[in-house]
């Protein structure tokens, strides 16, 4: 049953909505450091099909619950189940409404973790770390070089 609870940039949602949140691993690199940082995040449902197929991950747990559970009105709200050194993504209400979306469109990928469960077999992996404020420098040496008559037609 849905409740009364609307969200501003989501008419279409209520509190009672599933998302799923996870708990990434991140990095952050300052100084030519680079620190390990836990992050609170949204799954969209594509993501999460692809996560229980055993892709590797950042991922050690992921939750099933509702956006009422972690969104109050548009400000996110840490759940008992959050270690208390996560943090939150950047734009994590609209990611977790977008995210609540797709559950709504394929809800069939809530089977997955059941509301008020949570999940960690994953295939967790720091292989490949997802640094959160990397830049990339392009240079005039990246470009592809073309012969002068690519674009010309003949």
């Amino acid at each position: 049953m849905a409740t009364a609870t609307i969200y501003p940039n989501a008419p279409d949602l209520c509190a009672d909505d599933y998302v799923a949140i996870g708990l990434a691993t991140c990095f952050i690199k300052e100084e030519g450091e680079v620190h390990e940082v836990k992050v609170i995040e949204a799954i969209p449902s594509a993501a999460l099909e692809a996560i229980v197929k055993g892709i590797p991950t950042s991922y050690e747990i992921a939750w099933g619950t509702t956006l009422g559970a972690v969104l109050d009105g548009e400000e996110p709200k840490m759940m008992p189940e959050f270690p208390p050194s996560a943090q939150f993504s950047d734009e994590f209400s609209f990611r977790a409404i977008a995210a609540a979306r797709t559950y709504k469109s394929r809800p069939q990928a809530q089977s997955h973790i059941q509301l008020g469960t949570a999940r960690s077999d994953f295939n967790y992996s720091l292989e490949r770390k997802r640094v959160l404020n990397s830049q990339r420098i392009i240079r005039t040496e990246d470009n592809v070089k073309q012969h002068e008559y690519t674009h010309k037609v003949l």
